[in-house]
């Protein structure tokens, strides 16, 4: 009979197979990416309807569509553009209405009250040209899509064969979207390569997206090779490791892989601390063998990019010119949000209005990169307690409980991604859920010693 840990190997393989396939069908038959993305969502609001949510099928299928968001949108499956977030709320709203939430949510009820003022002010200061429902649809969806990933997650019991299983919803549409990518640019002999971004190594959509969801792919498998023990799923994992790695890097969009390794940090710092003396030379073996990994992906994408990759990472320009901004302007993208707080510190300048105040001053119509000043230039004062309600709720949490070894890392995951890349996506919102999930091991602690109020 089989072990469970054989079970989910084997179903491992098989997704991976299917992914392998419907990544590389997406590339032949773009058109079909719409008929897989509804059928997608339709199989899984099935199941969370049959089956009630009991095992959280609906965070797995919301894991599934942030991790899916932008290969959805870059194969033009998505209706909204903002459709992936959409779908994070649905899904968590529906799993709320068959498990509930935890009476110990209040602060990010509060949270979510906070952003709604900042519409009505908006309505007192946009121009005869603002697109309403468009700009703040787009500023508001993420930050939403934070609040409900919270409130399902805050103090939500999970087994941890489940919260695996929502990891693994999260990875398999990156590992189809890298194999899309791996056929859409095999080589990077006969492209041009743009410091900026490298579009053309990223089937043409946004390498700031592309490098953030490649980043989180480094992430996970090289935490499955920290805490998968099979030698074949190892095997397997260090491959789909290499692949991500290299799409991740070569899109010349630093954020994501600079991200993933801070998050790999930040969960050994706590897992390495919870091992024995027997376990620590196996893991020690497995780090050794992960840096190997990302020492062989950063040498190959060097020398495919003719050593470009390293001038970019190093803040030169392609002729090797140290530049002045690392940021590559965000910083004046952040000043001009800190001077609208500054002069607007009480309400804001409403949500959606960040991009037409730097058309104002600035002579350019951007959307922020910061979540943080964008918070702080749109809602004013709420913004700083919708902030400290953010950072301190997990703290608070962590330290009462500290049984998720992921905790660090996916708190740094949000934190980084929304520094960089503010919300344009659901994953930084989903993936700060997960930190304030409590991870049940009924193998270490069947009678479950330390209970949950609430």
């Amino acid at each position: 009979m089989l072990t469970s840990d054989q079970i989910n190997n084997q179903f491992y393989i098989k997704m991976l197979l299917l992914h392998f396939g419907y990544g590389v069908l997406i590339y032949l038959i773009p058109s079909i990416s719409k008929l897989i993305l509804l059928g997608i969502i339709a199989s899984f609001l099935f199941v969370i309807i049959d089956r009630k949510n009991r095992g959280n099928e609906a965070l797995m299928a919301a894991a599934y569509l942030a991790g899916g968001e932008v290969f959805f949108r870059q194969t033009s499956a998505v209706v909204f553009y903002e459709t992936g977030k959409y779908a994070v709320i649905i899904f968590l709203v529906i799993g709320m209405f068959f498990k509930g939430a935890s009476s110990k949510t209040v602060p990010f009820w509060i949270y979510l009250l906070i952003l709604f003022p900042g519409v009505i002010m908006v309505t007192f200061t946009m121009s005869y040209d603002f697109e309403f429902r468009k700009q703040v649809a787009f500023n508001l969806a993420g930050p939403v899509c934070l609040g409900v990933s919270a409130l399902y997650c805050y103090y939500k019991k999970i087994k941890k064969e489940d919260f695996q299983r929502v990891l693994l919803m999260l990875l398999l549409p990156v590992i189809a979207q890298a194999v899309y990518l791996l056929f859409y640019t095999p080589s990077l002999d006969s492209i041009q390569i743009n410091f900026s971004g490298n579009y053309a190594a990223t089937g043409g959509f946004g390498p700031n997206q592309i490098s953030t969801i490649m980043g989180l792919a480094v992430f996970l498998l090289s935490t499955r090779l920290f805490t998968i023990k099979n030698f074949k799923i190892n095997i397997i994992d260090s491959l789909l490791l290499l692949m991500v790695g290299y799409r991740g890097v070569i899109s010349f969009s630093r954020g994501g892989i600079v991200t993933a390794i801070i998050c790999v940090i930040a969960f050994l710092m706590f897992y390495y601390s919870k091992q024995n003396n027997k376990s620590l030379q196996k893991l020690n073996f497995k780090i050794f063998g992960v840096l190997i990994i990302f020492i062989v992906v950063w040498v190959f994408s060097s020398m495919e990019t003719g050593g470009l990759i390293g001038n970019r990472y190093s803040n030169r320009n392609a002729m090797g010119k140290l530049e002045d901004d690392i940021t590559t302007g965000r910083v004046e993208l952040i000043e001009t949000e800190l001077t609208a707080f500054y002069h607007h510190p009480i309400t804001g300048i409403g949500v959606g209005k960040g991009k037409e105040y730097r058309q104002e001053n600035l002579g350019i119509g951007i959307a922020s990169h910061n979540e943080i000043s964008r918070l702080l230039a749109e809602h004013g004062i709420l913004g700083v307690i919708a902030l400290c309600i953010l950072i301190f709720v997990p703290i608070t949490f962590w330290f009462k409980f500290r049984n998720n070894y992921y905790f660090l890392a996916f708190v740094a995951f949000w934190f980084m991604t929304i520094n960089h890349s503010a919300m344009r996506i659901a994953l930084p919102a989903f993936v700060y859920g997960l930190a304030l999930l409590y991870i049940v091991d009924e193998k270490k602690d069947p009678v479950h010693r330390k209970r949950l109020a609430g």
